[in-house]
């Protein structure tokens, strides 16, 4: 064992300074960002001589008159070539600067039809502009409130299958500044159940206030206009106040006024909406203009307008009106449906000054 492990010792040594002086060699040459270069080093080692790539100058191209914008793609590649190279770094940032200041020094010369922008105008002539031309703003619709009026009204009814018959009045009263209305149904074993209105004359129709709705218990709602909100007193969520709202009541009399100051406005087939507000909460109702009809009443005939809005969801009523001329809009007829098929329709009797 001896003999044959003494000749080992030699070539042992050998192979160890061999090892030695290749890893002085890698720790001496520096990794290049060069992908060329890396591959190089990191293949078996070959006895040749590493030479670092020659730094390639920056290409500077002449710019395009009146058109020339620096194209960052175009010197990508050189830019990383010199980076690669630091010793030639400062030589890639002069070019790029004499670039950007060509870039920078280069202007579009003036078209031949351009004419000179005039100067911004100073804020006093903005304020004459604007006093000059203000914003258009819709024309408000034309109003004429009926007069002062007392409307009774026969009534018939159907609940659950079964009719009955009842009484009602509408009740309206102005002095051109405010107004109170009343709508009252009476039935002889259920009692009254009554709606009141009251608030101001606007130029736009009429502006509620208050309105309630009676059975046994009265609920209330606030117009609260400083505010911008509508009040329950039934504790129920506040709502917005839209521009024009009006309450269950009170819509009759906005509509009256509405087709008596220009009924060419509304013509059949045409539409509008309002947001009508009830005791507890409110809804837009949006009313279509149906047709022309004369009507033979308990009180004689009449000439109408019928407008409807129909239910839009589960428990909501379809309103129909039938707005008599002859009475400034106001309604010679009036038909709420419920949509299990329970309606009360009350129909003019008679009508005289209160």
């Amino acid at each position: 064992m001896e003999n044959s492990s003494a000749p080992l010792k030699p070539l042992l040594l050998i192979a160890a300074l061999v090892l030695a002086a290749h890893w002085a060699f890698l720790s001496w040459v520096q990794p290049s960002t060069s992908p060329e270069l890396n591959t190089a080093i990191t293949r078996p080692f070959i006895t040749r001589t590493l030479a670092l790539p020659e730094p390639v100058p920056a290409v500077v191209r002449p710019s395009k008159p009146a058109t020339f914008q620096p194209r960052s793609s175009s010197l990508t590649p050189e830019i990383r070539t010199l980076n690669a190279a630091q010793d030639h770094e400062k030589q890639a940032q002069e070019a790029i600067e004499k670039i950007a200041n060509e870039a920078t020094t280069v202007t579009a010369p003036p078209a031949e039809s351009a004419t000179p922008t005039p100067p911004a105008p100073a804020d006093e002539s903005l304020a004459t502009v604007a006093a000059i031309e203000p914003a258009a703003a819709p024309p408000s619709a034309p109003i004429s409130l009926p007069g002062s009026l007392r409307l009774k009204y026969d009534i018939k009814g159907e609940v659950s299958g079964l009719g009955y018959s009842a009484s009602g009045e509408l009740l309206w009263l102005h002095d051109d500044q405010t107004y109170d209305a009343r709508l009252s149904v009476t039935h002889f074993l259920l009692g009254t159940r009554s709606q009141s209105s009251s608030g101001q004359l606007t130029p736009e129709g009429l502006a509620p206030k208050r309105f309630g709705d009676k059975v046994r218990s009265e609920v209330a709602a606030h117009f609260e206009r400083d505010k911008g909100k509508v009040i329950f007193s039934a504790n129920t969520p506040s709502v917005d106040l839209q521009p024009g709202a009006q309450d269950q009541l009170s819509i009759f009399m906005q509509i009256a006024s509405l087709l008596a100051g220009d009924p060419s406005r509304y013509p059949v087939g045409s539409a509008f909406e309002m947001q009508a507000v009830g005791g507890r909460d409110a809804d837009t109702w949006r009313f279509t203009v149906e047709s022309e009809e004369r009507l033979a009443l308990p009180g004689g005939e009449q000439a109408t307008l019928r407008i409807k809005r129909p239910a839009r969801q589960v428990h909501d009523i379809t309103v129909e009106l039938w707005l008599a001329p002859a009475l400034g809009y106001l309604p010679a007829r009036i038909r709420l449906t419920q949509t299990n098929g329970n309606f009360v329709d009350q129909q003019l009797a008679s009508f005289g000054t209160p």
